[in-house]
């Protein structure tokens, strides 16, 4: 997991939620903000990567932005926000594998053929017979 975390910066807004009064007062929520194209620690073929799996949540200026306000204090809310960011960007660079078409094996058919027809007798010894 790279740590790019020198090129992120932070907004702070008053968040909703647990706090009482101190919500009102106190700006707690952190919109954390990073400019994917502009990237140092990153090559071209990881900045198109990431922009095709988050292209939900990078806006039309190009930038990654996500809020967290789960926590009272903005502190917590803002390495919060660096964790999930990095989680995010780190999974969006993951390539899944390509899967390979394989046929079942001649063993794998005849067991699979065989089971049913032991079922298949065993539901015919239950009919009654004249």
């Amino acid at each position: 997991m790279k740590d790019f975390s020198k090129e992120l910066s932070f907004k702070t807004s008053r968040s909703s939620g647990a706090g009482g009064q101190n919500v009102n007062k106190v700006e707690t929520s952190v919109t954390v903000l990073w400019k994917v194209d502009e990237s140092e620690f990153f090559n071209e073929r990881q900045k198109t990567l990431i922009q095709e799996k988050l292209k939900n949540r990078i806006n039309a200026e190009g930038f990654l932005f996500l809020t967290v306000s789960e926590s009272r204090t903005q502190l917590m809310n803002k390495n919060k926000s660096i964790e999930k960011i990095l989680e995010i960007v780190d999974k969006a660079l993951i390539v899944p594998k390509t899967r390979i078409a394989t046929k079942p094996s001649r063993a794998k058919k005849e067991k699979r053929l065989d089971t049913k027809k032991k079922i298949s007798e065993k539901k015919e010894n239950r009919r009654f017979k004249f």
